[in-house]
């Protein structure tokens, strides 16, 4: 039976560099588990590697379908982003491990649709004020940087990952990257090892 390592962590948490790391270890033969967004493409994204990047017509047709496991709409500065999972035929529970990347929302309502002996939470913890200078630093390579954006998700992510929702979820393994990224991501690939051998 396969697992889904789902990581998850505030905004600028580094879970996105931490994902693609741990992707690419042949050692833990894990495949990508890749969700949907109709937020616009960021620079350095390739739409099939961070997200699906669909239209909302695109995403009604999959809901019509019955293929949406879990939504979530966020109203930016810019207009509703939606962010969803999807089931269908390019997942394979019963014979691959694959590593996900998403909220705690999100984990919460794919947990419960694979059951809680298929996914495994994976959380990325980072002090705020790093968090807040790498979401600056971040926003500035793009085109046209957009601070108020970087501060909306700064405070929704403080409701949304506060600690009584963390422990609600049934986190208990935390993964710190404060300090140098290298070593959370060997201890993040340990563990997803550990837990296949298992």
């Amino acid at each position: 039976m396969g697992k889904l390592f789902y990581i998850m962590g505030k905004s600028s948490s580094g879970k996105d560099t931490i994902y693609e790391d741990v992707l690419a270890r042949r050692e833990l033969g894990l495949k990508p588990f890749i969700m949907y967004t109709t937020r616009p493409i960021r620079a350095k994204e390739t739409d099939g590697v961070q997200y699906y990047f669909v239209t909302e017509e695109k995403l009604r047709l999959m809901q019509e379908q019955g293929k949406v496991i879990e939504l979530r709409a966020y109203d930016t500065v810019q207009g509703i982003w939606y962010y969803f999972t999807a089931d269908g035929d390019r997942v394979d529970m019963e014979h691959c491990d694959y590593l996900a990347l998403g909220t705690l929302e999100s984990y919460e309502k794919v947990r419960d649709y694979y059951g809680k002996e298929k996914v495994v939470p994976v959380y990325i913890e980072v002090s705020d004020e790093k968090r807040l200078e790498r979401a600056i630093k971040r926003e500035k390579k793009q085109a046209v940087p957009d601070y108020e954006e970087v501060c909306r998700r700064f405070l929704a992510d403080q409701k949304d990952f506060s600690e009584e929702h963390v422990q609600a979820a049934g986190i208990g393994r935390r993964f710190v990257n404060d300090g140098d990224r290298q070593v959370c991501m060997d201890e993040v690939a340990a563990y997803i090892l550990s837990v296949i051998k298992s």
